[in-house]
């Protein structure tokens, strides 16, 4: 095991780990940019440096500073959390080849699932259903009018490197390919640097499932049940659950084990999720996540896991502490992220906490480095917490989650929060009957109601 873990993240997600390698008796180190020296991660760790100044490059995705700060501290691992350098293959390359231990997948899966089409051809050549699409990328607009022809309208073109909701773009029909596919190049040249797209069928109403998956690196996988991330805007979410309000047992047996054989052939380590569309009783792959998600608290909330400690057993070389018979699903968990953002246009609220008052009770978990007096910086996510509830069933989940935010307390900046309470209001929320699109109309619905 281990004795002291560097944590290459912030926030909320700094702070989830440092709890973790608290309760295993291992040391933590955090890094900072200036901006952060007084964040809640940097004060809880049991040893902080000092990486860089404020912009993103110069500090949390700066791998020399990083690794200048391992080799300071002493720090045997290292712990990206999500987002940043999470699932950089080059720097988990590095990392190894400095004789420390990445927490996480190796660098040929982060490869190999970082681009699109081959995570695509790889999971087709798993038995994983996928979306009916071209045979890797398309490149130019006269092959895109024929593949479209060929699936059938509508499609979607999407950046081979994308991620984000960026580099993505629907034709509805023959004549709006022209516009999808250079919108979609320019914009995936402008993120990413490269242009390279492909195309797949559109779903009209698909759900967004995605599946846990955790395997040992040594052909041994299980999954833990699927989370519903269906509640999206511009292809983020902000409202996650478990179990699937609309997933069968036997469809979570079956494209459960479907995933949890498809990661144990090919020894995949650590972490990840599998996420699908689903439609009429179907699931095509889209992509998968190499890192641990934003919204694992509902899967160990129904599961009782620590995933996080997972990671780093396994890292360390530990087997699993648990096998895929030792799963069983209890309760339903519902995930909230609140963002310092104003309604209705969603902009950027960062400035200083005034008040700050997180809810408690049985089956509340809030996830945040919020606290009194805390100057939000304006220079990454705007995501300042996630809240996190668990019921006996899906009825307890949410009236748990109204009460629980009704108890929140942010003052100083504008949040999400008002969000939320209007969602529970609503009876398809309750019903579960919503799709990827359901919040976008809805967003628009209420903006024209004013």
């Amino acid at each position: 095991m281990f004795d002291k873990i560097l944590i290459a993240n912030r926030g909320e997600i700094a702070l989830r780990v440092i709890r973790a390698c608290r309760e295993m008796g291992i040391a933590s180190v955090a890094v900072h940019s200036t901006a952060d020296s007084d964040a809640m991660h940097v004060r809880m760790a049991d040893e902080t440096i000092c990486i860089g100044p404020p912009p993103s490059i110069n500090s949390y995705l700066s791998i020399p500073a990083i690794i200048s700060a391992c080799e300071v501290t002493g720090a045997q691992a290292i712990h990206p959390g999500y987002g940043f350098l999470s699932e950089n293959a080059r720097f988990v390359q590095i990392v190894e080849d400095h004789g420390l231990t990445f927490i996480g997948p190796t660098a040929e899966h982060i490869r190999t699932m970082g681009d699109k089409i081959t995570a695509k051809d790889t999971m087709k050549a798993l038995g994983v259903p996928c979306v009916p699409g071209s045979e890797g990328g398309v490149p130019d607009l006269d092959t895109a009018r024929t593949v479209g022809e060929e699936i059938g309208y509508p499609v979607i073109v999407k950046a081979t490197a994308g991620g984000g909701g960026r580099g993505m773009k629907v034709a509805l029909d023959a004549t709006g390919m022209e516009h999808a596919f250079h919108t979609a190049r320019s914009e995936s040249k402008a993120a990413f640097g490269n242009d390279e797209v492909y195309i797949e069928k559109y779903l009209t109403t698909p759900r967004h499932i995605e599946i846990q998956v955790f395997g040992d690196g040594k052909g041994g996988a299980v999954h833990l049940g699927e989370r519903d991330c269906s509640l999206q805007r511009r292809h983020q979410k902000v409202f996650e659950e478990a179990p699937g309000p609309c997933i069968t047992a036997e469809e979570r047996a079956r494209i459960g084990k479907t995933c949890a054989d498809a990661v144990a052939a090919i020894n995949y380590t650590g972490a990840g999720t599998i996420e699908f569309l689903y439609e009429n009783g179907d699931f095509y792959f889209i992509e998968m996540n190499t890192r641990l998600q934003v919204e694992h608290p509902v899967t160990e909330g129904i599961f009782g896991v620590d995933l996080v400690r997972e990671q780093i057993r396994v890292a360390s070389g530990l087997p699993m502490s648990f096998s895929q018979d030792d799963l069983k699903i209890n309760g339903h968990a519902i995930e909230v992220r609140i963002n310092a953002e104003k309604l209705p246009n969603f902009a950027p609220s960062p400035g200083r906490i005034t008040q700050y008052h997180a809810p408690g009770g049985l089956g509340v978990r809030m996830d945040s480095a919020l606290y009194d007096g805390y100057r939000i910086p304006p220079y990454y996510d705007s995501l300042i917490g996630k809240l996190i509830v668990h019921g006996r069933d899906r009825p307890e989940a949410l009236a748990r989650l109204n009460r629980a935010l009704g108890e929140l307390i942010v003052d100083g900046v504008d949040t999400t929060i008002p969000l939320f309470h209007a969602l529970l209001q609503d009876p398809d929320i309750h019903a579960g009957t919503y799709n990827i699109h359901w919040l976008e109309k809805w967003l628009e619905q209420a903006l024209q109601q004013g």
